[in-house]
Parts: structure tokens; sequence; C-alpha cells
């Protein structure tokens, strides 16, 4: 069972993007429940998805101590590192975190704001390109579930640079 927990700001796409990774293991004949909260503040203030995927049945539907923890700005990271697990993963947006407790030992730092920015344009994308990260790291789903669920929940007209944007976090791992 993998417990991940996406967070950052809002604004930033991430309760789309644990929609969307449920999705995926859903369609790849995995069990997933995906809930999410945000501040009052929503636009701006604090927001985390969380996603748990299984190959069995889920019994408890709440992330508890997840092996995952995506954290996109520094404040996702200060509120919601310290139930990652000792050995969990955290992989951290380099472009808006700068600092990372040393009791970490599992971290990837990816500019994953930059490269939307610079790869599609513009930092829409950011959320994308963490999914992308998020595939190539854990192999919890496949990219081709990933990018079949992304192309079923972005808007018309914005398929390819998802695509790109999805691509680009697989590769600059």
């Amino acid at each position: 069972m993998m417990e991940i927990r996406l967070s950052g700001s809002g604004g930033q796409g991430l309760i789309l993007a644990g929609i969307i990774l449920a999705e995926a293991a859903i369609d790849e004949g995995k069990e997933a429940i995906q809930s999410q909260s945000y501040g009052p503040e929503a636009r701006g203030g604090s927001s985390k998805s969380e996603v748990i995927i299984s190959d069995k049945r889920i019994y408890y539907p709440k992330v508890t101590k997840p092996n995952l923890l995506l954290a996109m700005t520094q404040e996702a990271l200060n509120k919601y590192g310290a139930d990652l697990q000792d050995e969990g993963l955290l992989i951290v947006d380099s472009t808006l975190v700068r600092e990372i407790p040393q009791r970490f030992k599992n971290v990837h730092t990816v500019p994953i704001t930059l490269l939307a920015k610079e790869t599609c344009g513009r930092e829409l994308f950011a959320n994308i390109v963490a999914l992308g990260t998020i595939a190539k790291l854990t192999g919890v789903v496949s990219l081709e579930a990933m990018e079949k669920a992304v192309l079923a929940r972005v808007p018309k007209g914005t398929e390819e640079m998802n695509k790109l944007a999805l691509q680009t976090g697989y590769q600059k791992v």
C-alpha cells in the first residue's frame, strides 16, 4: 500500500493532481482513495491532496503516515513533513522549497515549477510535471495510465501541453 500526500498552496492544482493519480491507479486495476483539504484562504493558502493506492482492499480512507510527500512550497513542507515515514520519499519543488530538514533521508529535489514555466510557458502545468516525477520515482502507476488519466481531466485544447508537462516531469528526474 502506498500513502501519498501532495502538498502546496491553493491554486497549484494539487487537488486535480490527486484525482488524476487515483484515476490512473484505478485504470490499472488497483484500489485507490483520494481526499483533499485546503485552508479557508483557498487560493494561496495551504492545501493537500491525499491518495492511497493498494493492490488490496483499503479499509481506512485517510493517509496517516505517508510513504511519499510532495512539497510544492516551503510552507507545505513545514506543515506536512512531520508525518512522512522515516524512510519515506520526499519530493520537493526546488523552485519554491529552500530549506530541507536533515531528518529526511530519501529526498529528491526537482525544479518542478521552473520546468513547467520553461517547457510549457506557464507555471500552471507544475502539477502535471509533478505527476510525471511521481510516476518515474515510484512506479506506483505507469506513465501510460497517468497520461490517459491526465488527458481525461484537462481542459480541451491543452492536451498536448499537458502531455509535454507529464513527459518533462518523467524525464527530468
